[in-house]
């Protein structure tokens, strides 16, 4: 199982357009993604309800987990979208 760990960048925290935008980039990737809060449960992140439900505000920290293959490069480049501010994109 491969791990990453992110901090949420945007001001806005995991809502509304920043969820929407890594929602639609977990969904290219193509493998199978979850995302949780500290102890929380493991959510799809393919799933904007999900990723609504986390609350995730600025500065929450957020772990990736997948076991597919390529889930290294994704994650990493799943990790760099969380970690940047989507709202001022």
């Amino acid at each position: 199982m491969i791990e990453r760990h992110a901090t949420i960048a945007s001001s806005s925290g995991l809502h509304a357009r920043p969820a929407k935008l890594f929602v639609q980039s977990v969904q290219e990737k193509a493998i199978p993604v979850t995302i949780a809060v500290g102890d929380g449960p493991e959510l799809d992140a393919r799933s904007i309800l999900s990723l609504m439900g986390l609350a995730a505000s600025k500065g929450t920290v957020v772990t990736l987990r997948s076991d597919a293959p390529g889930a290294e490069g994704a994650l990493d480049e799943l990790v760099e979208l969380l970690e940047t501010d989507l709202d001022a994109v």
